[in-house]
């Protein structure tokens, strides 16, 4: 079998011009949001992809601007000259049906003077319009342009070509690979250990999501600043903290629906509950001067419901004048709005001056544990046993119910089905005081549990 060989490859040019759609065509997926607003992307994100026998990182970028000072554009712009400092290959994009600009030949000639190697793109070739601005690229002075629509998929093969020259060498891989037989216990704990935990930062805007993810990867990835809302694409970036991969994925902030109007918007909210639903752990990090107000609740709610580990975060925590009385209604709030999920974890963080973030992991990696966890089920129906001498199940029509017994169907959250004579007339209350049973005995908190009730013999085995 041949090593994978693979490239980085960025995707830049001047904002509008095609860049997030042909990330996400070789994405394969709808990653990058796509819209005919420029400047939708603003920082730089990456994926794996595939085209024709190559595999890809493909980056997509924000829209070059001539900005050099301290403004959002110039930020952006900051951001992408370091995506392609880290490429192999740039592929730099014009529209080739709005023809050469002076920003695109600003931006070549910069291009030109750098170490990364540069491929000319000429987006927008399908049909005729395409072609004189086709004939404009050669002017730019980066070599044949290669025609294309990423949109449509045309001009791929021509694509595959350009790239084929800054392939890695081809080498063998030795073939003699051991087969795998079952794994134990431990070994099951060790290859779970190697994959990333996949940790999603969630909130409002402005509350630092941000800066915390800066802050945890040593580096300035995402933009940050005072503007709300800056983030729009949910950026993943991976990592390695105390020998354990991390997938970090910063979002966009969630406002109340009823004040979601742009479109921009409610592609971003989109995708941001589309990350919750693929994370391991969720961080909500709350605005220390605004603790658990309704729409961080809600976030909250949405992050049980989607069955992840949810981990709370308030930053900030440095300029907080009287924290005994925060501490104290953040746990009043919790008590009182989020009971199906006592005992989450709350770290008080100063993002920014990088407080506590140790903590933060900590708790992350205790609450993803938690989330894997799985009991035998002779432990269960012992459990189960006592809980029922303590308190039996009420009397229905004048009948008392009959439980039979108990096992966890599935982890991740931890899934239990428990069989009964009549399931659909156990009351809440007591489905309740069986959940709250199981996370004390078994010590289980922060995580979501799932209950199913189901029709059940006296013999597991029928």
């Amino acid at each position: 079998m041949a090593s994978p060989r693979r490239l980085t490859v960025a995707i830049i040019g001047r904002p509008n011009v095609g860049k997030s759609t042909l990330f996400n065509r070789l994405a394969g997926k709808k990653l990058a949001l796509v819209d005919d607003t420029p400047g939708v992307t603003r920082d730089w994100r990456s994926a794996d992809g595939y085209l024709a026998g190559i595999e890809l990182t493909v980056v997509d970028t924000a829209g070059l601007e001539e900005a050099f000072d301290d403004s959002l554009e110039a930020r952006m712009r900051r951001q992408t000259e370091k995506a392609i400092d880290r490429a192999d290959v740039g592929l730099f994009m014009v529209d080739a049906r709005a023809g050469i600009t002076p920003l695109d030949r600003h931006f070549a000639a910069f291009l030109r003077k750098g170490k990364t190697p540069i491929i000319l793109v000429a987006n927008k070739c399908e049909g005729n319009a395409g072609k004189p601005g086709l004939m404009e690229c050669f002017e730019l002075g980066l070599g044949d342009p290669v025609p294309l629509s990423a949109e449509h998929g045309e001009g791929m093969a021509d694509l595959v070509e350009a790239l084929t020259p800054y392939l890695p060498a081809y080498e063998p891989e030795d073939e003699e690979a051991e087969e795998e037989g079952p794994l134990d216990e431990e070994a099951a704990e060790a290859r779970d250990n190697a994959k990333p935990l996949q940790l999603a930062i969630v909130g409002r805007p402005n509350v630092g999501k941000s800066t915390l993810l800066n802050s945890l990867l040593g580096e300035e990835r995402v933009l940050t600043g005072p503007e709300a809302g800056m983030t729009r694409d949910a950026i993943a970036a991976e990592w390695i903290w105390r020998d354990r991969p991390v997938k970090l994925v910063d979002t966009a902030g969630l406002r109340r629906r009823a004040r979601v109007d742009d479109k921009l918007e409610k592609l971003a909210v989109a995708d941001t509950l589309r990350v919750i639903r693929m994370a391991h752990v969720v961080v909500l990090v709350l605005d220390a001067d605004a603790i658990l107000d309704k729409q961080d609740l809600t976030i909250a709610r949405q992050v049980i419901e989607e069955g992840r580990g949810l981990v709370i975060a308030v930053n900030k925590w440095d300029a907080v004048a009287n924290r005994a009385e925060a501490l104290q209604q953040l746990s009043d709030r919790l008590e009182t709005s989020l009971p199906q999920a006592r005992g989450i974890p709350t770290i008080t963080i100063s993002a920014l001056k990088q407080h506590k973030l140790d903590v933060l992991l900590d708790a992350a990696f205790e609450v993803y544990r938690l989330w894997n966890r799985r009991i035998p089920t002779a432990q269960l129906n012992r459990w189960l046993s006592g809980m029922l001498e303590a308190h039996p199940p009420p009397l229905v029509d004048g009948r008392r119910l009959k439980i039979r017994y108990m096992t966890q169907v599935k982890a991740r959250p931890p899934t239990f089905a428990l069989f009964s004579s009549r399931p659909v007339e156990i009351p809440e209350h007591y489905t309740r005081y069986l959940i709250n049973g199981l996370r004390e005995s078994f010590k289980m908190p922060a995580v979501p549990l799932r209950f199913l009730l189901r029709k059940g013999s006296d013999n597991p085995f029928d």
